[in-house]
């Protein structure tokens, strides 16, 4: 006869049974396949041919490491991701801190903030390629108009430009900041929802008692708000980094990887799509994983907030 505590272990078994399928069927066997497709050299052709125990090789990696623009494609990346992160943040935290305080048509500004995130991205890809447009955007229309611009800048299409400041040319990677303030302004609704209910928890006390002894709304924001969300957007930096580092789609629609905009994925996508190199499509991709993963563990050491039972 079955005890108490094996009843329970197998109740347990079979109430997480298809969460563990759900997770090897969606997570772990296409992890193990591109494992295997990185170390083959597999084409789009015989893919389907292909066994588990072909001849192994590092060929794929060498094709990677050795093909052209693989290391500015990293640096591009990079740069994407943590723009990205920061000005979505950045601008979640604004929207967050001007909407807190209760006002007439408050809830209608705070669903308004969502549309960015929620909106298919087809459309508000199509929306800002019509705006950036040199021949009929708004905005080369508006910066003709009112600050005085000599000629249209083809913000998805231009590598870079270079401005003069304090005697020195400095050059400015147009479509790469112009995909990077894309990317802030979709995805600030998600930073926003973090920080708003953060803030929400903030006891009004705190504030109050800076006000009575005289705080500035700078120091109060610094020395009371500031440490309050400071776990959050720990959280929020780590999300929206993996998230952004890992970004297809938004490229893609805006310039198609041209332009100083050749980021990771879309050479994943390019490997298959215009090589048919299913084995270096599939390196790459690990590639792209060891660099995220080397970045978590930055993250995880160094400033992941520690557990209450460590502070303890």
């Amino acid at each position: 006869m079955k005890t108490l505590r094996q009843r329970e272990n197998r109740a347990g078994l079979a109430l997480i049974s298809p969460t563990l399928l759900i997770v090897l069927a969606v997570v772990v066997l296409p992890l193990l396949w591109t494992v295997i497709l990185a170390f083959q050299r597999i084409r789009l052709l015989n893919v389907r041919s292909t066994g588990l125990f072909e001849s192994y090789t590092l060929r794929n990696f060498v094709t990677v490491f050795g093909s052209p623009g693989f290391w500015s494609s990293i640096g591009t990346t990079l740069t994407y991701a943590i723009g990205g992160t920061v000005l979505s943040i950045a601008l979640g935290l604004a929207a967050a801190l001007a909407l807190r305080k209760p006002f007439r048509g408050r809830g209608f500004l705070r669903s308004a903030m969502l549309l960015p995130y929620v909106a298919p991205v087809v459309a508000v890809a199509f929306v800002w390629e019509v705006m950036l447009s040199p021949q009929y955007g708004i905005i080369n229309e508006w910066g003709a108009g009112l600050l005085g611009w000599d000629r249209p800048i083809a913000f998805l299409t231009q590598r870079e430009t270079t401005i003069s400041l304090l005697g020195m040319d400095i050059p400015i990677p147009v479509a790469l900041l112009t995909v990077i303030a894309f990317e802030g302004w979709r995805y600030f609704p998600f930073a926003f929802l973090f920080l708003l209910a953060r803030l929400q928890a903030v006891p009004a006390e705190f504030e109050e008692a800076a006000l009575v002894d005289g705080a500035t709304p700078t120091q109060r924001f610094r020395h009371i708000i500031l440490p309050q969300l400071a776990p959050v957007i720990a959280l929020l930096a780590m999300l929206r980094f993996v998230m952004n580092f890992t970004k297809f789609d938004d490229v893609y629609l805006l310039t198609g990887g041209a332009s100083g905009t050749d980021v990771a994925s879309v050479r994943v996508y390019n490997f298959i799509t215009a090589r048919f190199d299913v084995g270096a499509a599939a390196a790459q991709a690990l590639v792209l994983a060891a660099v995220l993963m080397l970045f978590l563990a930055v993250y995880l050491k160094f400033f992941a907030p520690e557990p209450e039972d460590k502070r303890s």
